[in-house]
């Protein structure tokens, strides 16, 4: 089994196997702190998160290396990486 590679998501530290996307990754780390999945926040505030998984319902849309609007569900983990949800602190 391939070794674990490390990321930031809003700020903490989430290991993942490699090639894992960054949705996955966040499903993870949601799981550890046993927190809803979220990845954006809709125009009034409301949580949103991957849906399609596919890149069609642009739902999984967070910050990547300062670089927004990146699809979760589309982009593959990178060691050192860093993802902003809409669940980060403003």
């Amino acid at each position: 089994m391939p070794e674990a590679l490390t990321l930031t998501i809003d700020g903490r530290d989430v290991s993942i196997a490699p090639g894992s996307s960054v949705a996955a990754a966040i499903a993870v780390a949601a799981r550890e702190r046993h927190a809803a999945l979220v990845t954006r926040r809709s125009v009034d505030g409301a949580p949103r998160g991957p849906l399609c998984g596919m890149g069609i319902c642009q739902e999984c849309r967070v910050v990547v290396d300062g670089v927004p609007h990146r699809l979760a569900c589309q982009t593959i983990c990178a060691p050192g990486m860093r993802v902003v949800t809409g669940n980060a602190a403003p």
